[in-house]
Order: structure tokens, then sequence, then C-alpha cells
């Protein structure tokens, strides 16, 4: 399984000199198969460079997953190269989020006065599969899913493959119980044993102080999730819009030294745009 970042920013792009380092696009991560198989999870503005290089490598079949249809996860879609090809097909995870299904969420977004072009007047050939929910493969990877304690339908994934697994937690608030949370223990049980979590953190414990129940979690919730979960790395994600590569720099420090007083060997950094590992 090799995996690839192609946006780790939350709530919206950015850019600047400040923000070179980790990137300013808002989450898209691609996901290879040993099979061949691509898989796409959120559509944020990183979308759009991904579309780019499946071109330029000829990638013709994609599935996707939704973690949610917030702006800065669905953002990017019309900006997605392979659309505009006859001979693409990208097979969508059909599902509601708040009452909606994955096509007519894609269709409020691509229609006037938000869009000019249409969902139905795209050449590639999409397709809404209700398969891809709970527990299923995509070729070689076994896919499971837990809702995430964030906006209803929300979710987060474990990607296994030739026993190694993947755990990808963006917008997910540990330190509040929203609707449809799980319990600590759960997500813990969800990411036990993980070769590598991506998850949410999104503040620092001052930061959190007054943006709690806002669904996204303080550092030092995502550190005792990793340390009682026993998971290999643990990656930084949905970085904050305002964060500077040398306050995001200085929080993966903070982490690093955490593990060492714990006398834990995790190994953990922050999630940057064009970061990949193969499992």
């Amino acid at each position: 399984m090799r995996i690839k970042c192609w946006g780790s920013r939350g709530s919206i792009s950015v850019s600047g000199s400040n923000y070179v380092k980790y990137g300013g696009d808002t989450t898209c991560l691609e996901i290879q198969a040993d099979s061949g198989e691509i898989i796409i999870i959120d559509a944020g503005t990183g979308i759009r460079r991904l579309g780019k290089s499946l071109a330029r490598r000829q990638k013709k079949e994609f599935y996707m997953l939704l973690t949610h249809t917030h702006w800065d996860h669905i953002l990017g879609i019309p900006f997605f190269r392979p659309l505009l090809c006859n001979q693409s097909s990208l097979i969508v995870q059909d599902r509601t989020f708040e009452g909606l299904s994955s096509k007519e969420v894609l269709e409020e977004v691509l229609k006037d006065p938000f869009f000019p072009v249409r969902l139905e007047n795209f050449h590639a050939n999409i397709q809404f599969d209700i398969a891809l929910n709970g527990a299923f493969t995509i070729g070689s990877i076994s896919v499971e899913s837990i809702p995430t304690s964030h906006s209803m339908n929300s979710l987060g994934y474990k990607f296994t493959e030739n026993g190694k697994s993947f755990v990808f937690m963006t917008d997910n608030e540990l330190g509040y119980a929203h609707a449809q949370s799980r319990t600590l223990q759960e997500y813990i049980d969800f990411s036990r044993g993980a070769d590598i979590l991506f998850h949410d953190a999104e503040y620092t414990d001052e930061e959190y102080t007054c943006k709690k129940g806002w669904g996204h979690s303080s550092v030092s919730h995502v550190l005792d999730l990793a340390m009682k979960a026993g998971v290999g790395q643990l990656g930084l994600i949905h970085i904050n819009q305002d964060r500077t590569d040398d306050q995001m720099d200085a929080m993966v420090s903070h982490c690093r030294r955490f593990f060492k007083d714990k006398n834990k060997s995790v190994h953990c950094y922050g999630v940057a745009c064009d970061f990949e590992v193969t499992l």
C-alpha cells in the first residue's frame, strides 16, 4: 500500500512564505493498493494536483471515499482533471450526509450560482456505489470505518493490506462528544496496533480551551490516543489554517519529546503536502 498526501490543511487553503514546508492545500489523500487500485480520500483543494499527476501517469479508474462534506473536503472536485476525460471512471462511495446522497451533495455544489459546470456535464463515467460502506474491499485492501466526533455522518477509515494497517481520522474531536461520537476506548480499539495513524491535531492545548466543541482535537488528546493504541507512526493532520511551518515544527518537537519521555518508540511528524510512505 502506497500512501501519498496531496493536501493536509484544515478549514481553508492558504498560501505564502510561512506555509511552504507543510503546504496550503486542504485534505486529499491517495492510496494505491498492491493490486493497482487507486483510492482517493476526500476532494479538498489537493485533488487538483492529484488529478494532474494521475493524468501524467495515465491512470483511468479511481475510487473515492469522503470523510464528510464540509467545504475543505470537497472544494477541489470541479478541478479534478480526470473528470474531463471520457476514458476516466470515478467510483464514489454512495452514502448520506444530513439526508443528501453523495450524488446529491455533488449536484448541489456543481450548479449555478456556485459553479458553471454541472455534474452531468463532466465527461468521465461517474458511478455511485453503495457497497463501499461498512466493511468492504477495494482490490487487495480491506477497508473499515468508524463514525468520528464531528458533524453527522462523518467517518474515519482503516485500510489493511498484507497485515499492515493505516488509520485516517481527520476532523475528530477526542475531548468532546458530538451527537454521533464514539467513546475514546472505541477510537483506541479502532486504531490499535496501526502501523500508521493520521489524526486531526488542529489545536495546541492552549488554543483548545476556547475551541472545545468545534469538532477538532487538541494535540494532547491525540498523543494520548496514539500511545494507548500502540501505533507505530503518528502523522498530525488537519493543520490549522494559521499554523506556520515554524509553529508546526514546534508542535512536532513537543510530540516527539512526549513519546521520548514516555519511553515510546512512536515516530511522529506533521503530514505535509507530497508526504509519501509505503507499507
